[in-house]
């Protein structure tokens, strides 16, 4: 099917001293043509912001937030999709691993799971309002944009959280595709499982066991998204039991069924996806190593 839309993006890993704390800083430029707006679904994915310049998208979730025209989107860490609508907009957008979450955030991550918000009037948001008024200029430019980004954060007054190694080492057993369960989690953390479960919900958003569902998930999702051809059951990850597992994974986590999925335009997360993983080696957040890089850095 034709159309007239154009998405063009550029993903800047982040300098040496930000890179635990961030997935990716990437800019996009959004033209719907003569849709008017592009529908599509965020994934499962870890904390977010992005700031819009003129205008934001409607976005919505399955929680019943319903947020408008929000120039400074932020959303917590997710296990359900979150919908949107997207004008002729240009955006600067970054994922905060859960080290950043912690570090900059330093509020309970668990409160915000699953939530979206407009930063300009959510209290949680306001130490990061400086940054979205003041990140776009008269006109655009994109490296002087990224060096503002970059400059906020760098004197943003945070402290290095008391969890810390061991945020690293539960996100570390995370994206590691042999780990399956929550006791192979803790043995590679070498703590406590009541430890390991406070830590998660603080800093991770979610349960140790829901956020193994979640990487196994992501990581078959992520494959089908890169490689069609695979189809469903070859896409699927080698930790699900059986076909009807998956199912009632991608019902949970995406709100719809595989077929359904598939069948659906995804104008915005398949070039995303795709554009990410040439430039990251690593398609999706969920997948990024504790470092912020995706293979290419192991």
């Amino acid at each position: 099917m034709s159309h007239d839309y154009q998405i063009t993006m550029r993903f800047c890993p982040p300098p040496e001293d930000l890179r635990r704390y961030f997935t990716t800083f990437y800019v996009s430029e959004i033209d719907p043509g003569s849709a008017g707006v592009l529908h599509d679904s965020l994934h499962p994915e870890w904390a977010g912001m992005r700031i819009f310049s003129p205008i934001g998208p409607k976005s919505w979730n399955g929680k019943g937030d319903f947020i408008d025209n929000a120039r400074f989107l932020t959303q917590g860490p997710s296990s359900n999709p979150i919908h949107f609508e997207m004008p002729k907009t240009r955006l600067w957008g970054f994922g905060l691993l859960p080290l950043g979450w912690a570090k900059f955030v330093r509020l309970p991550a668990a409160e915000f799971a699953n939530r979206i918000c407009d930063g300009f009037t959510h209290p949680g948001c306001e130490p990061f309002r400086p940054l979205a008024a003041a990140l776009f200029g008269e006109t655009a430019d994109e490296p002087a944009e990224l060096e503002r980004l970059i400059a906020f954060f760098r004197s943003f007054p945070a402290k290095d959280p008391v969890d810390q190694n061991r945020i690293l080492a539960i996100h570390a057993a995370l994206v590691d595709p042999q780990v399956s369960t929550v006791q192979e989690l803790v043995s590679r953390v070498a703590a406590s499982q009541r430890t390991v479960e406070r830590i998660s919900y603080k800093h991770f958003g979610f349960s140790p066991k829901l956020l193994l569902r979640r990487q196994r998930f992501m990581r078959s999702l992520a494959q089908f998204m890169l490689d069609p051809s695979l189809k469903w059951i070859g896409a699927m990850d080698c930790h699900y039991h059986d076909q009807a597992q998956f199912v009632r994974d991608f019902r949970e986590f995406m709100g719809l069924s595989p077929r359904e999925y598939s069948s659906s335009p995804h104008p915005v997360l398949d070039r995303f996806i795709q554009e990410r993983n040439k430039a990251l080696a690593s398609a999706v957040q969920t997948l990024d190593r504790p470092s912020g890089q995706g293979d290419l850095a192991a």
